[in-house]
């Protein structure tokens, strides 16, 4: 019992600083909105795009690997070693040839006027690869607190360095423009800002994880050899999924015609997709929250039926909150959370948070081929989804834009939700309430096509109907679930 109630702690742990790290960074992008043209923020999320992708490369799946020798080995400290050399070795060669090639890199990605920008990013993804191992590390020696403090610390200076040098310090010149602020800031450098607070917060988290580096340099090459050939297939597996959640990020400024001004619908593209990433961070608190509670109401009684509830209720949460964030999309608008410039990209919130809740659901699937061993699927999915999301965005970006990406992102999750779901079936099977989950996906897209179709003339007419709209949705969901949500929450 004692061991559950602090896997249960470390658990709350790890999820609230994750889902309240993830949300204090997601406001950085409305605010870089009112401070950046379009144009700029393109720059923004093509290079962080990038940044994506190597840091997948470049830790090679030894962060799971560490974790699956550590648990199983005698001798952690030589697993720990072992793999931290690796990683420091191969970073550093990563750090040669981006510091050598540099100005071929910064032509390459057009980014010629700004070679330095690539110099910080290269430095900020040394640093997060190799502090990858320490945090895991922490992680399994049951150190949540130290985990998750020095998580919420690296946010803090990462905020505070954007505001600092994007707000305070233009503030400080323009009434005093002798100040010494004059030694540290400079206006010319704009959105290279954005990298070195990064930057600023990875330095800070390499100090703070320096007592994690004293190891001894004992590197076991058969051990290693091991290790990598367990994280090879996590390493394929994360590279799909960088293409499905970031190659369009990376092809838009390549395929829209320079005429139509690439950079700038790749930043209008970007700070949207950011504004659907909240179906994320509610997904994410969901699990942390409501899945251990369905789990000690029905898995003593049948582990699939707890499977299956799980799913049910998963919808019902996603679908809510999609109809939130879509019915009261105006908000963004009215309140100016995002400047005018991006409003014209609000069109695609609702694609990008249905393809996330498809992702959500996928994910929540996905534990047939983990319980059942074939984790080789999970990398076939991922595989036939980037296929189907390159395909699309190199056929249909040069003359759809950024909508295009959109759609391409919904298709992929789709595909492979349905995939999980009927391979998952003949492998493993699960009684989930498919019928009900129609229901409710029927109810929900009714219920938004509604407000597409019916005009509001007024914003109390708007935000009155719309909330009308949430509660329909709201009662149906009670009137189909009271009997059950009576038989999960007994009366004392």
């Amino acid at each position: 019992m004692n061991s559950f109630k602090k896997l249960a702690g470390d658990t709350v742990i790890y999820g609230a600083s994750s889902i309240i790290g993830r949300f204090i960074n997601w406001w950085l992008v409305p605010y870089y909105s009112h401070i950046f043209m379009s144009a700029e923020y393109g720059v923004v999320t093509n290079l962080y795009s990038y940044i994506a992708f190597l840091l997948v490369i470049l830790t090679y799946g030894m962060e799971t690997g560490y974790f699956r020798f550590a648990s199983k080995s005698e001798n952690r400290d030589l697993v720990y070693s072992s793999s931290m050399i690796s990683l420091i070795v191969t970073t550093l060669s990563f750090l040669l040839v981006i510091f050598t090639f540099t100005d071929v890199l910064a032509k390459w990605m057009e980014y010629s006027s700004h070679p330095e920008y690539i110099r910080w990013a290269a430095c900020i993804i040394a640093l997060d690869v190799i502090t990858s191992i320490p945090f895991a590390k922490l992680r399994i020696e049951g150190m949540a607190i130290k985990f998750a403090s020095i998580k919420v610390i690296s946010i803090f200076f990462n905020v505070f360095s954007n505001v600092f040098f994007l707000t305070i310090c233009p503030s400080i010149l323009k009434n005093h423009p002798q100040s010494i602020i004059n030694f540290i800031y400079s206006q010319d450098i704009g959105i290279g800002y954005v990298f070195i607070s990064n930057l600023i917060a990875s330095v800070v988290t390499f100090i703070l994880l320096l007592p994690e580096f004293r190891f001894k340099l004992k590197l076991d090459k058969g051990l290693l050899r091991k290790i990598l050939l367990y994280s090879f297939p996590i390493l394929i597996v994360g590279i799909a999924g960088m293409i499905n959640q970031n190659i369009d990020k990376i092809l838009i400024p390549r395929l829209i015609p320079k005429s139509q001004d690439p950079w700038s619908q790749l930043g209008i593209y970007g700070v949207n997709y950011k504004l659907a990433v909240l179906m994320n961070m509610f997904i994410q608190a969901f699990r942390y929250a409501f899945e251990p509670f369905f789990f000690s109401q029905v898995k003593s009684n049948n582990t699939n039926k707890g499977y299956a509830l799980i799913l049910k209720y998963f919808v019902i949460f996603g679908l809510f909150i999609f109809l939130s964030v879509c019915l009261f999309l105006d908000v963004f608008k009215t309140l100016h959370i995002i400047s005018a410039e991006y409003f014209t990209g609000l069109k695609i919130v609702p694609y990008i948070l249905m393809a996330n809740l498809f992702l959500g659901i996928y994910y929540t699937l996905s534990l047939w081929y983990k319980l059942t061993d074939k984790t080789y699927y999970g990398a076939y999915f991922a595989i036939i989804g980037a296929v189907i999301n390159l395909t699309i965005n190199i056929l249909f970006i040069p003359k759809y834009g950024y909508m295009a990406s959109a759609i391409s992102v919904l298709i992929c999750f789709f595909v492979m939700m349905v995939l999980s779901y009927y391979i998952g079936q003949k492998h493993y099977y699960i009684p989930y309430p498919i019928k009900r989950i129609g229901i409710y996906f029927v109810v929900a897209l009714t219920l938004y096509f509604i407000t597409i179709i019916v005009p509001c003339n007024s914003l109390i007419w708007y935000y009155g109907f719309h909330l009308f709209i949430l509660m329909i949705f709201i009662l149906v969901v009670y009137m189909l679930e009271k009997k059950k949500l009576k038989e999960l929450i007994p009366n004392k």
